[in-house]
C-alpha cells in the first residue's frame, strides 16, 4: 500500500446512496434441534417441524436439572444442537463480500452456508466471523447452520450454558474495506491541555486488482461535534492487508473516569474513487492508568483502590443468553454498594458487558483462562469432592490459545474501562494440575511440572504484548510459593494474588519492584483492611459480585452462593456490609446474625421471630453513629469507633413490631433503616423496573414478585405457588426466586417465591402493544402490572 500524503482536513466526497457497510442483526427467525442430524448442514434438510426461536439462545437452562449431570456445571444437561437460517440476499449487493459475526457460541461450533464448512471454533466464549461469499445464492435461499457439541457437559468449574447464547450480525461490505477488529485507538500523551490520538486501521482489499483510497478519521467528542480529523491518501494493493497509522492532537479532552465516563467515537471511513466504500464507529475513552509496586493504582494521576468483584457470565433463571438490560440492572445495583471494578472471571465476556462498563464507569480486569494444559478437576458430584471430569479447554490449548487470547484484545482493545490482561485464573492451584517440590509434603511428583506454567504462559503474553502495550499484563494467582519457584510472576506486570492477603507484606519487602493487588478475595474485613492500610496494595476483587450456576455443593444445590448479589439480582445482607465499606453515600442497614451453614455467613432480613427470643441485630453503617430503637424505645447509639469487624451489634430481645436505626452524621439525621414485623400473607404484589420497553425484540421488564401482609410488608418465610398469565407482545425468558437449591423450570408459568419474593423477566416479541401479567396463588389476593411496548 502506498500512501501518498497525510494531512489534517476535511475532505468532500459524494454521499452514497445507501450504507456503506450494512450491519443486520442475525437473531431472529432461526431453527433449532436438540439433536445431531447427519444432515443438519445441507441446504435441503427438512427442518420444518424444528423449533423456531430467537437467539441469544441458551438451552441448558431450559433444563431439565438433574443429579445426573455435573456440579460444576450446575446439574444441566449438554449435548448436541443444531441451528439453521434461512434468508435472502438482494441481487444488487452481490459483488460485495458477505460475513457472519458471532459473539459467542457455547461451545465446539461448526459453521456452514449452503451445506459449505466455512469454519469451527472449539472455545465458547470469544467471537469470530466468517466469510460467506464464495458460497452464497443470489437468486434464491440461503442456508447457514450451525453445529454446537457440548456433549461433554462436565467441561467447566461452574455454569457455561449451551448454544449460540450471545449476538448474531451479518455484515455486507465492499470488497475494500475496514477488518473485522480492524481499528485501534490509544492515547500514547495526554495532558489537561491535549491529548495524542493514535489510530491503526487494518485495511483488507479483497480485489485482485489495486484500488485507489483515501482513509479518513473523524473524532467525534462525548457532544457530538468533530473535534478532529485525519486523511491519509494512498492506494491498496489487490489481495492485500495493510495498516495505516494515523495521529490526530485534541485539545482539552475530557477524561474517561469512574465519575464521568466520558466516550470519545471515531469515526472512519475509506473513500475510493468518488465512492465511500466502508465506514466503522469505534468508542474510546481517553485517561491514564499507572501501577506503582508502592503506591498502587492512579486513575487520571489519582490514587484509586480497586474495589471489585469478580462476576461470572451467566445471570441465574435466564443462563447464559443474557439481555443486555439485565446486565445492566446488575451493574447499577453494584456500583451503588460501591464496586468500580469487574473482573470477567473466568473468560472473556459478552461485549455487551464492557459497553456498559464504559458507559457507567467501571474498570474491567479482562480475563482470558480459567485453565492451560492440562484440563483442570470438573467435579462431578460436590464442589472440591469426589469424581472430577477432566474435559475442558486444556485439551485445545496448545492449538488454541495464542489465537484466543488474540481475538479478545483485538476485539476489545478500545475499551477505556479495561486496564488489565489476565492470561489465566489459579493456573497455579496446588496440584491442579500443576505441581512443584516447592509445596513440600504436598509436592506430587507424578503431577506435570509447575515449569509448565511458564512455557504456556510465555507465547499468551508475547500475543498481547504484540497486539497492545498500553495496559498490563496480569494472572490471577493461587499459590504465589509455587509460582515464585519457577518465575511466573516475574512474566507478569502485575501480580494478582488469590486469598494470600498474609502474603502482602512480606512479599512486598522481599519483591520491592512487584505491583501486587488482590484478584480475588473473600468478603472478611480483614482482607479489605488489608488493602485500606496498605498503601502499595491496588485493590481488591470479591469472591463473588453475583450469585452465579455451577460449582455447586450436592445436589439439589445447583449455583453458588458467594455474592453480594443473589441469582435474582437482589441485594443480600453481605452486600449491604460491602456498602458500608465501600460507599460514600450515608446509609445504614439492620439483619439479624445467624449461626454459619457450610462455614458460610448467614443473615436475615426481616423481624420476624419466636416469642421470647434473644437475637444479634447487626448494623452495617458509613455514619459516625447509629441510634437503635425498637417500638420507638430506644434500645441504644453506639459510634462507628465501637464496631467490631466492621459492625455494630446489639443484642435485642425479640418485640414484634418496628426496629429502626438511624445513622447520624454532624448531628443531623443523615439515613434510617427499618425492619418491620411482617403478619399473615394476604396479597401478591408486582413491582417492575420499567413499564415502558421497546420494540426491539430485546428490550425487558424485570419484574419482582413478592408475598406480602395486610401492610405491604414482605413475608419472609412465604413459600407458596405463583401462577402467572401473560397476554401482549411479551414472553417469559426467565422466572427464579433466588435460591440455590431450586430445581423449578426457568422459563415455566409458575414459581414458588424464596424468603418472600422472586423474579419474572419478560422479554418484548417485537410488536408493540399493551402487556399485561397477572400472578395468583391460593389463599391470596392476586396481582397484575401492565407493560407497554412502544
Amino acid at each position: 500500500m502506498l500512501f501518498l500524503a497525510c494531512f489534517f482536513a476535511f475532505f468532500p466526497f459524494r454521499s452514497p446512496a445507501s450504507p456503506a457497510r450494512f450491519t443486520e442483526q442475525f437473531t431472529a427467525n432461526w431453527l433449532f434441534s436438540k439433536s445431531d442430524l447427519a444432515s443438519a448442514m445441507m441446504p435441503d434438510c427438512d427442518d420444518s417441524n424444528w423449533r423456531k426461536l430467537n437467539v441469544p439462545h441458551d438451552w441448558s437452562i431450559e433444563g431439565p436439572f438433574s443429579a445426573e449431570y455435573g456440579s460444576g456445571n450446575g446439574f444441566v444437561p449438554g449435548g448436541v444442537g443444531w441451528y439453521r437460517k434461512h434468508f435472502k440476499l438482494d441481487p444488487v449487493q452481490k459483488n460485495k463480500l458477505v460475513a457472519i459475526e458471532f459473539d459467542g457460541v457455547y461451545d465446539h461450533s461448526e459453521v456452514w452456508i449452503n451445506g459449505q464448512f466455512v469454519g469451527a471454533r472449539p472455545f465458547g466464549f470469544i467471537g469470530f466471523e466468517y466469510d460467506l461469499t464464495p458460497y452464497l445464492n443470489w437468486n434464491s435461499d440461503n442456508v447457514v447452520a450451525v453445529r454446537v457439541d457440548h456433549s461433554r457437559y462436565a467441561d467447566s468449574r461452574f455454569y457455561t450454558g449451551s448454544g449460540i447464547y450471545r449476538n448474531v450480525r451479518l455484515v455486507i461490505t465492499e470488497p475494500l474495506r475496514i477488518a473485522h477488529w480492524g481499528t485501534s485507538v490509544t492515547t500514547p500523551e495526554i495532558t489537561v491541555d491535549s491529548a495524542l490520538i493514535r489510530v491503526e486501521t487494518t485495511v483488507e482489499n479483497h480485489f485482485t486488482q489495486a484500488k485507489p483510497l483515501l482513509l479518513r478519521s473523524d473524532l467525534v467528542a462525548p457532544d457530538g461535534t468533530i473535534v478532529g480529523t485525519a486523511t491519509t491518501l494512498g492506494s491498496a494493493a489487490g489481495n492485500s492487508i495493510q495498516t495505516v497509522v494515523q495521529t490526530l492532537r485534541l485539545s482539552h479532552p475530557h477524561l474517561w473516569s469512574l465519575q464521568s465516563p466520558q466516550l470519545y467515537t471515531l469515526q472512519s471511513h475509506i473513500i475510493s474513487g468518488d465512492k465511500m466504500v466502508d465506514e466503522t464507529e469505534t468508542p474510546f475513552g481517553v485517561r491514564t492508568v499507572t501501577f506503582d509496586a508502592n503506591k498502587g493504582l492512579f486513575l487520571n494521576g489519582v490514587s484509586t483502590k480497586l474495589k471489585g468483584v469478580c462476576i461470572h457470565h451467566d445471570a441465574g433463571p435466564v443462563g447464559a443468553a443474557v439481555p443486555d438490560k439485565v446486565l445492566e440492572r446488575r451493574l447499577r445495583l453494584l456500583k451503588d454498594i460501591g464496586v468500580n471494578a469487574i473482573r470477567t472471571s473466568h473468560n472473556p465476556p459478552d461485549p455487551a458487558l464492557l459497553n456498559l462498563c464504559d458507559r457507567m464507569g467501571l474498570l474491567v480486569m479482562d480475563e482470558a483462562f480459567d485453565e492451560f494444559t492440562p484440563s483442570k478437576h470438573k467435579w462431578m458430584v460436590h464442589w472440591s469432592f469426589g469424581m472430577a471430569s477432566h474435559y475442558g479447554y486444556g485439551e485445545v490449548f496448545d492449538q488454541w490459545s495464542v489465537t484466543d487470547i488474540s481475538d479478545m484484545v483485538r476485539r476489545d482493545r478500545n475499551h477505556p474501562s479495561i486496564i488489565l490482561w489476565s492470561i489465566g485464573n489459579e493456573i497455579d492451584s496446588e496440584n491442579d494440575p500443576f505441581s512443584d517440590p516447592s509445596l513440600g509434603n504436598n509436592y506430587h511428583s507424578a503431577g506435570p511440572s509447575a515449569n509448565n506454567i511458564v512455557k504456556c504462559a510465555a507465547p499468551l503474553i508475547a500475543a498481547v504484548r504484540s497486539l497492545d502495550q498500553t495496559r498490563p499484563i496480569t494472572a490471577a494467582l493461587a499459590t504465589v510459593a509455587m509460582s515464585d519457584a519457577v518465575g511466573f510472576p516475574e512474566l507478569l506486570d502485575v501480580v494478582g494474588y488469590n486469598y494470600q492477603e498474609a502474603r502482602y507484606a512480606d512479599d512486598h519487602v522481599t519483591f520491592p519492584k512487584r505491583v501486587i493487588f488482590g484478584s480475588e478475595n473473600g468478603h472478611h474485613y480483614a482482607a479489605w483492611r488489608a488493602v485500606e492500610t496498605n498503601i502499595y496494595i491496588a485493590g481488591q476483587f470479591l469472591w463473588t459480585g453475583i450469585d452465579y450456576l455451577g460449582e455447586a455443593m450436592a445436589w439439589p444445590d445447583r449455583a453458588n452462593g458467594a455474592g453480594l448479589l443473589d441469582l435474582c439480582g437482589f441485594k443480600k445482607p453481605i452486600g449491604w456490609f460491602r456498602q458500608s465499606l465501600w460507599s460514600d453515600k450515608p446509609m445504614v442497614y439492620l439483619c439479624v446474625h445467624l449461626p454459619p451453614v457450610n462455614r458460610r455467613f448467614t443473615a436475615a432480613e426481616h423481624w420476624n421471630w419466636p416469642s421470647n427470643t434473644t437475637v444479634n441485630v447487626a448494623c452495617y453503617a458509613n455514619c459516625p453513629e447509629v441510634t437503635l430503637t425498637l417500638n420507638g424505645k430506644i434500645i441504644g447509639t453506639k459510634k462507628s469507633s465501637e464496631a467490631v469487624d466492621g459492625v455494630l451489634n446489639w443484642q435485642v430481645p425479640f418485640e414484634p413490631g418496628t426496629l429502626k436505626a438511624v445513622g447520624r452524621a454532624n448531628g443531623q439525621d443523615v439515613c434510617d433503616y427499618v425492619l418491620q414485623t411482617a403478619g399473615a400473607p394476604r396479597r401478591i404484589e408486582l413491582l417492575p423496573d420499567t413499564t415502558q420497553v421497546r420494540t426491539d425484540g430485546k428490550d425487558v421488564s424485570q419484574i419482582e414478585f413478592r408475598i406480602a401482609d395486610e401492610n405491604g410488608v414482605r413475608v419472609p418465610n412465604a413459600d407458596a405457588e405463583i401462577k402467572f398469565e401473560l397476554t401482549g407482545p411479551a414472553k417469559i425468558i426467565g422466572i427464579g426466586n433466588g435460591d440455590l437449591s431450586n430445581s423449578e423450570n426457568c422459563q415455566g408459568d409458575t414459581h414458588r417465591t424464596f424468603q418472600g419474593r422472586g423474579l419474572a423477566i419478560l422479554q418484548i416479541t417485537g410488536n408493540s402493544g399493551t402487556i399485561t401479567l397477572q400472578a395468583s396463588a391460593p389463599g391470596l389476593a392476586p396481582a397484575s402490572v401492565i407493560v407497554y411496548s412502544r
